[in-house]
């Protein structure tokens, strides 16, 4: 699944430059018995299977460095947010995801996390995608990673508590009736700035 995702694009492109490794590790490989099993039916009963500990332990464990943090993708977690992606990205020089499947964690493998985080309120056949957007978010504030330099990341959505960036255009100045605003073709650096930070947009639900 994350094949495709991880090398191409920026993120390959990042990876080829030698600004950041990805790995991807296959929690098969630590399973149990002849044919790897890695899930179980919940003590007590109820539909569907856990992931069980064993597995889990011995695969974080045989990437985990010190200091790292190990980031476990479950709907108990926090929502992730930009922040969330500054604070890793400018802190964290290893973070390991722990991408939940079946019908979920056994509790106890909850122990090897450092952090929590949700992507929303939802729910998903895997954690998977889930961290490939929690480390496409990280990974894009690294230095080097987006052209531009720092400016690129400096003033972006969710870079303030509750304003998205203003709305934004590109040619042709006229489309089907509707015309960019006149002040941004004026050329005029002060007044584009005013109107960008006058029609900074909420958030949803704001």
């Amino acid at each position: 699944m994350f094949e495709g995702f991880l090398r191409e694009s920026i993120l390959g492109r990042a990876a080829k430059k030698g600004i950041c490794e990805i790995n991807v590790v296959d929690l098969r490989e630590f399973g149990e018995g002849r044919y790897k099993k890695i899930d179980d039916k919940p003590y007590g009963g109820g539909p569907g299977c856990l992931m069980t500990c064993g597995p889990w332990f011995r695969a974080v464990e045989s990437v985990a460095t010190p200091g790292c943090e190990v980031v476990m993708t479950t709907p108990c977690g926090k929502r992730f947010s930009q922040a969330d992606s500054r604070e890793l990205a400018a802190s964290a020089c290893h973070v390991v995801f722990m991408c939940g499947h079946y019908e979920g964690f056994d509790e106890r493998i909850r122990t090897l996390a450092t952090r929590e985080y949700s992507i929303g309120d939802f729910v998903m056949t895997g954690g998977e995608l889930a961290a490939a957007a929690m480390c496409d978010s990280i990974a894009r504030l690294l230095p080097g990673v987006l052209g531009g330099g720092p400016e690129a990341v400096a003033d972006e959505s969710f870079s303030s508590s509750d304003l998205l960036e203003a709305p934004q255009y590109t040619h042709p100045a006229s489309f089907r009736g509707m015309d960019v605003p006149a002040v941004l073709l004026s050329g005029d650096h002060k007044r584009i700035d005013a109107w960008r930070r006058a029609n900074r947009r909420l958030k949803r639900g704001k």
